[in-house]
């Protein structure tokens, strides 16, 4: 069970850094970063059935990072739509003016 969950957890993590790796919308690239914070919860849970349940607070901890990033990334995206009309990333140079 610990090797199955490992392995969706890498598989998901690896999903996400090819999506932020290679999407241009920002949206997306946010989306990315969200199911590669939610592959490390997952191993974190994963191992705490082994290490103890010390993963899971770990877990909690990553859960409010998570949620304050979401927060915070989705305002200035909004921002940045409400200004340039786009959220392509190659479209957004903030220190151009």
């Amino acid at each position: 069970m610990l090797a199955e969950s490992l392995a969706l957890s890498a598989a998901l993590f690896t999903i996400g850094v090819v999506g932020v790796l290679t999407r241009r919308n920002a949206i997306i690239v946010f989306m990315c970063v969200e199911l590669m914070l939610n592959a490390v919860n997952l191993s974190f849970v994963a191992l705490s059935k082994v290490y103890g349940a010390t993963g899971q607070v770990f877990v909690i901890f990553v859960m409010t990072v998570a949620a304050a990033e979401a927060a915070v990334g989705l305002a200035i995206i909004i921002s940045i739509f409400r200004h340039k009309k786009s959220v392509n990333l190659q479209d957004i140079n903030l220190l151009r003016g």
